[in-house]
């Protein structure tokens, strides 16, 4: 008995010139680009004060429209609250927390701040919230 074996070319596919053909098109589109810089807005970040800040002032806190907490100028998260104040109190005992906050605020930030700073170990009576007036 003979067993017969079918073999089928297998037809394949010379990708060569469409690599050729890539390749052109991306060089053609390097050389043609036009590479322009654009102008941005040039930032001014505020300078930090010199010297030691003053026993009476407050720590600062801001809670913006949509609920960001700044601390001196810098967005912070409200992981941060507790330390921040631990920090500043335990340099400045007699100042208070002020925590400034935008009338669009939600409420749940500044209660947050509130309570990061009793936990911190400041005392209820020396937290202070202030809403901006527009």
């Amino acid at each position: 008995m003979r067993i017969r074996t079918h073999s089928r070319a297998a037809a394949k596919t010379d990708m060569t010139p469409m690599l050729d053909i890539v390749f052109i098109m991306l060089i053609f589109f390097i050389v043609t680009a036009s590479f322009i810089r654009e102008d941005g807005l040039m930032v001014n970040f505020q300078k930090p004060q010199k010297g030691p800040k003053s026993p009476t002032e407050p720590i600062g806190f801001q809670v913006d429209a949509t609920s960001r907490i700044f601390h001196a100028g810098r967005l912070i998260d409200h992981w941060s609250i507790e330390a921040i104040v631990k920090e500043e109190h335990t340099a400045r005992p007699d100042a208070p927390v002020v925590v400034e906050t935008d009338p669009n605020a939600a409420m749940g930030q500044f209660i947050r701040i509130h309570d990061e700073a009793v936990k911190a170990g400041m005392p209820r009576d020396k937290v202070a919230i202030v809403v901006r007036s527009e």
